[in-house]
């Protein structure tokens, strides 16, 4: 889908100026214990499906809502695995700092597909050969496949800057 029109309408007003943006990360296994990896059609990066909560959604919501547009399968969130926020500069200028919510996903149904908005190619990883992969997605990754009963979290104090990708 690409952005939203809401965001697009923000923009139209502040340009490329810094935008605060609540998102949402999946992080998907397959009965292999593979995992679920897009390449970006924006940045050409691979990551965990993810995107934005829209205004009046819930996080879980969302987090269905963007597996099923970027890669076409259905999910069901099952456990809250991490809440962290880190900026990103997008080729076009875009600059947003999002407060992500990575979930640890079920697998559902559905196949697997790209949609060339969001998406060049959908793939499963066995988990010790994925590709290389920005320090967000890592940090969603590990939590979401780790053991802690609660969700993880960066310390108090802590600053991320895009160098730390």
């Amino acid at each position: 889908m690409g952005a939203s029109d809401y965001i697009l309408r923000i923009r139209e007003r502040v340009g490329h100026s810094l935008l605060w943006l609540p998102s949402v990360s999946a992080v998907v296994r397959n009965d292999a214990g593979e995992l679920l990896l897009g390449k970006r059609a924006d940045d050409g990066r691979w990551s965990v499906a993810s995107g934005v909560v829209e205004p009046g959604e819930q996080p879980a919501t969302a987090v269905i809502r963007e597996v099923r547009e970027e890669t076409g399968l259905d999910v069901e969130p099952v456990r809250l695995s991490s809440v962290l926020t880190h900026p990103h500069t997008y080729p076009n200028g875009d600059r947003c700092e999002y407060l992500n919510i990575g979930f640890e996903c079920r697998l559902l149904g559905g196949t697997a597909r790209v949609n060339d908005d969001e998406s060049v190619a959908v793939e499963w990883f066995p988990p010790d050969r994925l590709p290389e992969l920005d320090r967000h997605a890592r940090l969603v990754i590990a939590h979401a496949l780790g053991t802690e009963a609660t969700a993880w979290f960066l310390p108090a104090g802590t600053v991320w800057t895009e160098s730390d990708d």
